[in-house]
């Protein structure tokens, strides 16, 4: 145990550097494909999900997590599907969550699961999370995530309130005519609990079969437009380790954050991975540049030099960035719970 603390201790040096020379210091690991909501951007509504012995375990899971931290990785984001319904999930989040290195440990929820967990979470280890919230109507949130009840949502983020996490942020991807008129609500509403907000334009993978994304396409732009007509927000360099642009205002704490993979891409200075949860390592959220870790793992389950020397080697093909096109059909099939969030 003492020469695995040395290890981690020694590793506060990025070591995955791509053939771009960008430092890979962030992980979207994926617990499970599954969720309790069926968002209409994220999955179709009928969907087959990956057969649970696919999976990785979540001693598996634990043992990717580490390897990356091991090499530089000081960002870890536990993603989905709904990871919360990942049975056993608190016993990968104690692991990880003790990891020399690992500086910002934050968790992608529906918020559906938050008032069991939000005071484990807490003690386990997690600084911030991230709950996604499209819209504050009853009858837009059923029909957005086609199984889900706002309620659920909003006790939940009012759990993770209680246990006055490090920082907390909304998710909100905006689709124009299904919710693109609640922009300035939903930043009110966050600036009345003290949190944060990011507006995300839709990530076109998979088939979802319920809008054309192109006619539902609200840009980033748009929507600052919308909400300067209320607020004086300018940009500030606040950094959270992932792609979101912020911007505040002088008179508030809350940030609205801008998550643009099309009007404002943001490849260039990419640094993060992607861990399925069957293994999959993806090296871009738009291209199928991936590696199988699950083979690793599984051949050598007594030493992680083996994956950690794949790891290495997959930042050679990690591409220089996605190639999103709205007008035409995605190129990839893989839905976004698939991806990892």
């Amino acid at each position: 145990m003492d020469q695995l603390k040395t290890t981690e201790l020694q590793s506060s040096k990025p070591q995955l550097i791509d053939r771009f020379g960008r430092h890979i210091t962030y992980v979207r690991l994926s617990v499970t494909d599954r969720c309790d909501f069926r968002c209409v951007y994220c999955m179709a509504e009928d969907m087959t999900f990956v057969p649970r012995e696919q999976l990785l375990t979540l001693e598996e899971m634990e043992r990717v997590g580490r390897a990356f931290v091991q090499l530089g990785v000081h960002k870890i984001r536990l993603t989905g599907g709904e990871p919360l319904t990942r049975r056993g999930v608190l016993q990968l989040i104690q692991g990880l969550g003790s990891l020399e290195g690992l500086r910002d440990f934050t968790v992608t929820t529906n918020g559906s699961q938050l008032p069991r967990f939000a005071v484990d979470l807490k003690a386990a280890g997690i600084t911030r999370l991230n709950i996604s919230l499209d819209t504050l109507r009853a009858d837009r949130f059923r029909q957005l995530t086609r199984t889900g009840h706002i309620e659920q949502t909003l006790a939940g983020i009012e759990a993770a309130l209680a246990q006055g996490f490090k920082r907390i942020k909304l998710n909100a991807v905006i689709l124009k005519n299904r919710n693109h008129d609640e922009v300035l609500d939903l930043v009110a509403f966050a600036r009345e609990r003290h949190i944060d907000i990011s507006f995300i334009e839709e990530m076109p993978l998979g088939e979802i079969g319920d809008h054309d994304r192109a006619e539902a396409y609200y840009s980033s732009d748009e929507i600052l437009r919308d909400l300067r007509t209320r607020y004086d927000l300018q940009a500030v360099n606040d950094q959270t380790g992932g792609p979101s642009r912020y911007y505040k205002t002088l008179d508030h704490d809350s940030r609205v954050g801008f998550i643009s993979p099309h009007s404002h891409n943001f490849c260039g200075d990419c640094n993060r991975v992607r861990v399925t949860a069957e293994g999959r390592l993806l090296l871009c959220l738009g291209q199928e540049h991936s590696v199988d870790l699950r083979r690793v793992l599984r051949a050598h389950p007594l030493s992680d030099e083996p994956l950690i020397a794949t790891l290495k080697e997959a930042m050679q093909i990690k591409p220089q960035g996605h190639e999103f096109q709205l007008a035409e059909k995605p190129i990839l099939f893989r839905h976004m719970n698939a991806t990892g969030g």
